[in-house]
């Protein structure tokens, strides 16, 4: 489970790097072919660089919380798993607990039996 975890954050990270690094190169290219002065082009960079940020900041968000709803629906399962392990563990208690009460009586009643048949043997022989 936490591999899965860590496969999603590996790829969330990749996603937003990617998202940052064509940001980047597409605003430098737009950059370089646009015939602008330098202060419209500054002006240029600063509102890509906006936009870019804001857009990433988007994206992370949205991956957190999906990446927060599928850590909560594991911890759920984990917690029903453990329920139900506790349940039958329970269970199983119950029964060793019958099997040794089960195992006691039949110990004594063989104990009983043989005690008898001892004593009507030595009986028998005296």
């Amino acid at each position: 489970m936490e591999r899965r975890g860590e496969i999603m954050s590996n790829q969330i990270e990749g996603f937003i790097k990617g998202i940052i690094i064509g940001g980047v190169m597409g605003a430098v290219v737009g950059i370089l072919y646009a015939p602008k002065s330098g202060r419209e082009t500054r002006d240029d960079i600063n509102r890509k660089t906006e936009e870019l940020l804001a857009k990433a900041k988007k994206e992370y968000e949205a991956a957190l919380k999906k990446s927060c709803k599928a850590y909560e629906s594991a911890v759920e399962q984990l917690r029903d798993i453990e329920a139900s392990t506790k349940a039958k563990v329970g269970e199983i208690e119950e029964k060793v607990d019958e099997l040794n009460e089960l195992g006691k009586e039949a110990f004594h009643e063989t104990k009983g039996h043989l005690t008898k048949a001892v004593h009507a043997a030595v009986h028998a022989f005296k």
